[in-house]
């Protein structure tokens, strides 16, 4: 089953349960679906095409939600952290920190890093493995410490 057709199925159920903060998330990201659909001029996408979407939706919450916690907008803040939890179940189990680390170190020896000027070879290696199962910046934060 394609993302899209989760998506639908889950836009239908969220309907018939009359839930309006999932039926909006599932919209947003099925609109983001679509458009990169008709961006690239294809029928579907890649699971790779979709995780980037996934990857891309939760970014943008996580940036928002930071940015409404400054400010002190506690209203903003509750309905975007239930957005995010809706986003990330339609993304693939995330890695546990000893996992990560464990793939960042055989990253590390794939490409024969040996310093912190190494990093931009480890993260292009790295990325294509974590994709949608690892924060950007938690793997960075690692990547970082593992160089040192």
């Amino acid at each position: 089953m394609t993302l899209l057709d989760r998506l639908n199925q889950d836009m239908k159920q969220a309907m018939k349960n009359k839930d309006k903060e999932a039926l909006s998330v599932i919209r947003m990201v099925k609109a983001s679906i679509q458009n990169e659909l008709i961006k690239l001029g294809k029928d579907t996408l890649s699971e790779d095409e979709d995780l980037t979407i996934l990857s891309r939706e939760v970014k943008q919450r996580k940036d928002s939600l930071q940015e409404f916690k400054a400010a002190g907008r506690e209203d903003l803040v509750e309905k975007l952290e239930n957005e995010l939890v809706i986003v990330q179940r339609y993304l693939p189990e995330q890695l546990s920190e000893d996992e990560l680390s464990i793939i960042i170190q055989s990253t590390i020896q794939e490409v024969n890093a040996t310093s912190i000027k190494d990093m931009g070879k480890v993260m292009g290696a790295l990325m294509p493995k974590v994709k949608g199962k690892a924060d950007g910046s938690q793997i960075k934060k690692a990547v970082q410490q593992q160089l040192q």
